[in-house]
């Protein structure tokens, strides 16, 4: 019998073992996705206690802890940290199947060299022990990079922001000094995309004072979201990224974008098919824009969000009242990235979905647009939110094998807004050996070590240094 998380976790069989612990467990990290935050990275944060760094702003864990009843007070309210945490050790025996659980328990062997359950019996002492090292020089935000041989990471950034944070850091000018981690800015406009919005006229403004120009058109909002890529790009901008719902491709004339904006920006509720076309032209600007630059695309699917009224009210977005969407992507996927294909103007792209009803509609369509030589130019993303767990992360990578390259996968990314997130990489990574390792020892494919070594290592951390440039 296996211990708990032992060494071995995940890895089921000798090849499995061989993989990881002599060749994925020693690759660097390149986190092309995440929600840090770049004035935690500048300053050099140093966090209070579990609670800070573990429980502020992970809507994951304030999910779960609902489910098991905590009240709101322990979750996002204003209790003492040291009940919230005590809330959260209550709530994990009551997770043992949800990745919540491995998760956190290889963030304590990690961060804190704690192999025991965490529970309500060993939770006072583990408060204890990790107060004290999170005080120490050794978990400051640059340590945890260190530690983890964190080469890159890419936050996640509006239009108008300003990125002069992401230049101290990137030159060394911020109080986190350098850090041999590059800071990458990430291209977010899904505020000017999102016209029905009650906030977009003033979303509108924040991104005229941004470019320097008046927006009043919608012309002038291409142009705006123009000069700020070229200016991300300037300050070593790799990827975008959009979190609408679904692909828009409703096709219609300047002159009807046109109404649809002003519409909009007079304070009117444009309907889904003008919210459609607004969104179609935006995007197809941006496309087109993104190779130019040669910046990665990146679109995530299929959620629906802030289901909860009196919640999102009360708490606002991003607080875990999202869900899993049921839209049928295949007919405007195809139009949208067929009209790019059209004028040789498609990005790198690599598509997420939060339904894995998707998978195969997304792997056969990006199978069509591959191609310029681009080894994985269209990417199936690494399971996402919901399902990033043990089996969401087998399937996505079985899925890919069946229909692409899975050798030309990019791998593994937080998507997260803690600094503890960093062992995700390690459980991909751990999913990954075996499933390799199993299908080598089933004669599946060859038991060859140095090729599938050589797999391992581009999927945990090259392909993805590669791709990005």
């Amino acid at each position: 019998m296996k211990p708990f998380m032992g060494p071995d976790f995940l890895l089921e069989n000798e090849t499995a073992r061989e993989l990881y612990h002599e060749h994925a467990a020693k690759e660097p990290i390149f986190d092309y996705h995440c929600h840090l935050i770049p004035q935690q990275i500048a300053e050099n944060k140093k966090f209070a206690n579990l609670t800070e760094i573990w429980l502020g702003g992970d809507h994951y864990k304030w999910r779960a802890m609902r489910t098991v009843g905590i009240e709101e007070k322990l979750i996002t309210g204003d209790a003492d940290p040291y009940d919230k945490f005590m809330a959260w050790a209550k709530t994990m025996e009551q997770l043992l199947g949800n990745p919540l659980y491995h998760w956190s328990h290889l963030e304590l062997q990690r961060y804190f060299d704690i192999g025991e359950p965490f529970n309500e019996t060993s939770a006072p002492y583990i408060w204890d022990k990790t107060k004290e090292m999170l005080a120490s020089d050794d978990l400051s935000v640059a340590s945890i990079f260190k530690k983890f041989k964190v080469s890159a990471v890419g936050t996640t950034d509006d239009p108008s922001d300003d990125l002069l944070l992401h230049r101290s850091i990137n030159e060394g000018k911020a109080p986190i000094g350098a850090i041999g981690t590059r800071v990458m800015p990430s291209f977010r406009p899904d505020k000017a995309l999102l016209v029905q919005a009650a906030d977009f006229p003033q979303q509108i403004d924040r991104l005229a004072t941004a470019a320097g120009m008046p927006i009043k058109s919608a012309s002038d909002v291409c142009a705006a979201l123009g000069k700020r890529l070229a200016y991300f790009v300037s300050q070593g901008c790799k990827a975008s990224d959009h979190g609408i719902p679904m692909v828009p491709f409703t096709l219609a004339s300047e002159g009807e974008v046109e109404a649809i904006f002003q519409k909009a920006l007079s304070g009117n509720t444009p309907t889904e098919s003008e919210i459609d076309a607004y969104q179609t032209h935006v995007m197809v600007f941006l496309g087109k824009e993104y190779a130019k630059h040669h910046v990665v695309m990146q679109l995530h699917l299929n959620s629906i969000r802030n289901l909860n009224g009196p919640a999102f009210a009360s708490l606002g977005p991003d607080t875990g009242f999202d869900a899993s969407h049921d839209l049928p992507l295949a007919a405007k996927l195809s139009g949208f990235l067929g009209t790019l294909e059209d004028s040789h103007e498609l990005p790198k792209t690599i598509l997420y979905t939060l339904n894995p009803k998707d998978y195969y509609v997304i792997g056969t369509i990006m199978g069509s647009f591959q191609g310029d030589g681009i080894p994985g130019k269209m990417q199936l993303g690494s399971g996402w939110w919901f399902c990033d767990h043990k089996d969401g992360m087998a399937d996505q990578l079985r899925i890919l094998g069946n229909l692409g390259s899975l050798p030309r996968f990019i791998g593994m990314l937080t998507d997260s807004r803690s600094f503890l997130s960093y062992p995700r990489h390690e459980y991909f990574r751990r999913i990954l050996c075996n499933l390799l390792g199993s299908w080598a020892e089933a004669g599946e494919i060859p038991l060859d070590i140095d090729l599938l070594s050589l797999v391992v290592r581009d999927i945990s951390f090259r392909n993805a240094q590669r791709y990005f440039g």
